[in-house]
């Protein structure tokens, strides 16, 4: 079917389209051309706005949040399409994409126009295919912009080890909880120690649940007070000092996935009632911004703090805090399930040394032993540090264990120089051909040059002392 518009033979396309859940702003001071656009983008996005002069895009693009802007270059006044598109962007929309259209054949409209990296420039006349055509890649464009921000976001905070490692009973029911709630909408709350792997069931609790959008990290308690907010819900350009640009902020990029704010009990109170805000009305303002942007991320948070806790001390909101805690996961310390240690150990050591590029060395007895035996107050991070300096000294990991958790008692000359006690010297020595013996203390004696039940007695009295002897365990 075609349509004359303004002298200009359009095609309209019949071609029906999946409707989309995006927004379209169109400026156009022509009547037929605007129906015409119109009708071409009705059955395709979930809302079509019309404007025929730029007061009627300003008022628009303050009450309402576009995905698109389809602008004449040339309007009726002294505002052109291409100053008022940045306009908005600027004041309103941060995120706003545009494609310009024109009649007139002005090389400098359109080289202007295509110095922003957002914007492409269809002359008329056109057909629908080809409006679509641009559309298309404008929204291949912000996609992968996006895609990018999360990758380049994502390689500075993901863990080498990604997975969820054991078979112990309580990782198990952690497994099962994860798989029943992932596909809920629900706030999550994540409780554990330092180490216990809160972000690895974060990032499960995303890839189970279906969602299309992206996962959304964010450490609350690396970013500080001052900009935490702008963090999470984007700026405007001069909304503060330093904000020469306008910028989009997590919740925007985590619009139909997850997002994940670990160490929640670091947040500042007054960015506290904003984020409860946020998550009973699911909607958000930018910095500096007077529009309210809806937004459909789930939030999943974490803490290594007690937050009731935190509640009673009054650092943190009471109301908050029943609105995140929907499921509440709790992760037991690596020491309360020693029998995963194995496992874990195994994991890492294939895993690091690929990424190292070095031999993957096997576990001996002696090893598991000195693993299981320690109680690991910094959990499967500590565990993951411990192999991968193994793995960098080349040195047996029971033997790097021994190593870094000998206690000694060490004095000083009186000239201030450092000097290692007799016996902790002894002890490293001891323990070092023992780790080299693989726990063997027939072997490690003969190697020491003493015998059997020498090691046997000073690794007695160092029981004794309260220093454990590993091959006891």
């Amino acid at each position: 079917m075609s349509v004359s518009i303004a002298g200009c033979n359009v095609v309209e396309s019949q071609d029906q389209a999946q409707v989309t859940g995006e927004t379209i702003l169109v400026l156009e001071d022509e009547p037929g051309m605007r129906t015409f656009i119109e009708r071409t983008l009705a059955s395709r996005f979930a809302r079509i706005e019309c404007a025929s002069d730029a007061d009627e895009a300003r008022a628009l693009a303050k009450k309402t949040r576009f995905d698109l802007m389809i602008a004449d270059i040339r309007l009726p006044g002294a505002v052109s399409g291409l100053e008022l598109a940045r306009e908005i962007r600027d004041r309103y929309q941060i995120d706003l994409d545009v494609i310009f259209i024109t009649g007139y054949a002005d090389v400098y409209d359109e080289i202007d126009a295509l110095r922003d990296t957002s914007a492409d420039v269809l002359r008329k006349p056109f057909h629908a295919e080809q409006l679509l055509v641009v559309i298309k890649r404008a929204q291949e464009r912000r996609r992968a912009a996006r895609e990018q921000f999360l990758m380049n976001r994502e390689s500075e905070q993901r863990p080498s080890a990604k997975r969820i490692v054991g078979e112990s009973q309580s990782l198990k029911e952690i497994w099962r909880t994860i798989h029943r709630i992932a596909p809920m909408p629900s706030t999550v709350l994540i409780r554990g120690e330092t180490g216990t792997g809160k972000e690895l069931v974060a990032r499960a609790l995303h890839e189970l649940s279906g969602r299309r959008g992206s996962y959304v990290p964010v450490n609350c308690g690396a970013i500080s007070a001052d900009l935490i907010e702008g963090e999470l819900f984007g700026h405007l350009k001069g909304a503060f000092t330093g904000a020469h640009q306008a910028r989009n902020g997590l919740f925007s990029h985590a619009d139909g996935g997850t997002l994940f704010l670990d160490e929640i009990g670091e947040m500042p109170l007054a960015l506290q009632a904003k984020l409860l805000r946020v998550l009973e009305e699911r909607r958000y303002r930018p910095v500096g911004g007077s529009q309210e942007i809806p937004v459909n991320a789930r939030v999943i948070a974490a803490t290594n703090r007690d937050l009731a806790a935190e509640v009673l001390a009054g650092r943190f909101r009471k109301d908050l805090y029943y609105r995140i805690n929907v499921v509440d996961l709790k992760l037991p310390p690596l020491r309360e399930r020693k029998g995963d240690i194995p496992h874990m150990a195994g994991y890492f050591l294939n895993v690091l040394s690929g990424e190292l590029g070095v031999p993957t060395p096997e576990l001996s007895a002696w090893d598991i032993e000195q693993l299981s035996s320690y109680d690991w107050p910094g959990n499967c991070r500590e565990l993951r540090n411990v192999i991968e300096r193994s793995l960098l000294l080349g040195k047996p990991v029971a033997h790097y264990l021994c190593e870094s958790h000998v206690p000694a008692v060490d004095e000083y000359d009186g000239r201030g120089t450092h000097v290692a006690s007799l016996e902790s010297m002894q002890r490293s020595h001891i323990m070092n051909a023992l780790a080299a013996a693989g726990g063997n203390k027939t072997v490690a004696a003969r190697a020491l040059g003493v015998s059997r039940k020498t090691v046997e007695r000073k690794l007695k009295e160092w029981s004794d002392q309260g220093m454990r002897d590993p091959s006891d365990d």
